[in-house]
C-alpha cells in the first residue's frame, strides 16, 4: 500500500512539474522588484509603470502591461496584496484575469486592496493557452 502511495505522490508531482512552465511569467512588486520566470514570454510581454495610491483607506495598485510581439496574445494578470509584516491578504479570493493583447497593445490594469491593511503588492502576469 505504502508503494502505491508513493507511486501516486511521484506521478502527481511529476504531472505538476510538467506544467509549472505554463503558470510562470513576469511579476512586478510595487516596490520595483521584477522577478522573471519565463524568459521566452518575458521577450514578449513586458510590466511597466507599476505604481500605488491611496483611495480612502485603501491602496490601489496599476500597472502597464506591455505587448512586444506584433501578433495578439492571450494573457492573464493577477494582484496579490501584502500587509507590513509581508503576510498575503486575501490570496484566495483574488482570481486571474484574462486579457487580449493585441499586437503591440499597451494595457493598463488596476486593482483596489482588500481591505485597509494592506500595503504593497505584486502584479504577476502569464501566458494563458486557452481563447
Amino acid at each position: 500500500m505504502k508503494q502505491i502511495y508513493t507511486g501516486l505522490l511521484l506521478a502527481a508531482a511529476l504531472t505538476l512539474g510538467a506544467c509549472a512552465s505554463h503558470t510562470a511569467g513576469i511579476s512586478v512588486s510595487s516596490l520595483g522588484e521584477t522577478r522573471v520566470d519565463n524568459s521566452s514570454f518575458a521577450r514578449d510581454i513586458g510590466v511597466e509603470s507599476v505604481d500605488a495610491r491611496r483611495v480612502g483607506d485603501l491602496v490601489q495598485g496599476s500597472a502597464l502591461i506591455v505587448s512586444k510581439s506584433s501578433t495578439d496574445m492571450r494573457v492573464q494578470y493577477k494582484f496579490t496584496w501584502y500587509d507590513a509584516s509581508g503576510y498575503t491578504i486575501e490570496d484566495e479570493a483574488t482570481s486571474w484575469k484574462s486579457v487580449k493583447l493585441h499586437g503591440k497593445q499597451q494595457l493598463q490594469v488596476a486593482a483596489v486592496a482588500p481591505n485597509a491593511q494592506a500595503v504593497k503588492f505584486d502584479v504577476y502576469v502569464r501566458e494563458t493557452f486557452s481563447n
